[in-house]
């Protein structure tokens, strides 16, 4: 089974809130065993707790949800991308999958509450296909012809 841990950014509580159901829905409804459900003020602070997720024995990959709403400004540009270049970096660091469940930048607040459920379990079920498949990589053993790892 594999084990996963959520982390959920607070602000914009509204659409996170709906996210965070829809994603512990479809964790359960893909047989995965959601681990740990980390809060955290904003999308920006959701690296700050990646590295103590990802050093946890019973976690085998991280989903992280959030909403960056945009602005008069382009400060919701500014916290995705950082956002999502460290989460990337974590992960590719640490050797876990962490998947991306950020709607934004860019989006408006109907935007993104039309998003909720897709960005969500596109994220759950990203982190459980590479969780299974990293798996299977690390225990096959090629013997002269193709291993398809899906």
């Amino acid at each position: 089974m594999v084990r996963i841990a959520v982390v959920v950014s607070e602000f914009n509580y509204d659409v996170t809130q709906l996210m965070l159901q829809k994603a512990l829905e479809h964790a359960k409804f893909l047989g995965a065993e959601v681990t740990y459900v980390v809060k955290v003020p904003g999308v920006y602070d959701i690296p700050t707790l990646l590295r103590d997720l990802v050093a946890k024995e019973e976690v085998d990959a991280v989903v992280t949800l959030g909403a960056v709403i945009q602005g008069a400004t382009k400060h919701d540009e500014v916290v995705a991308h950082q956002a999502a270049r460290k989460i990337l970096d974590i992960s590719v660091e640490s050797g876990k999958p962490i998947t991306l469940g950020i709607i934004g930048p860019g989006a408006n607040r109907m935007q993104a509450l039309e998003r909720v459920e897709e960005y969500a379990k596109r994220a759950v079920e990203a982190a459980v296909k590479l969780a299974r498949r990293k798996k299977t990589l690390r225990e096959a053993k090629y013997a002269g012809s193709t291993v398809f790892i899906d």
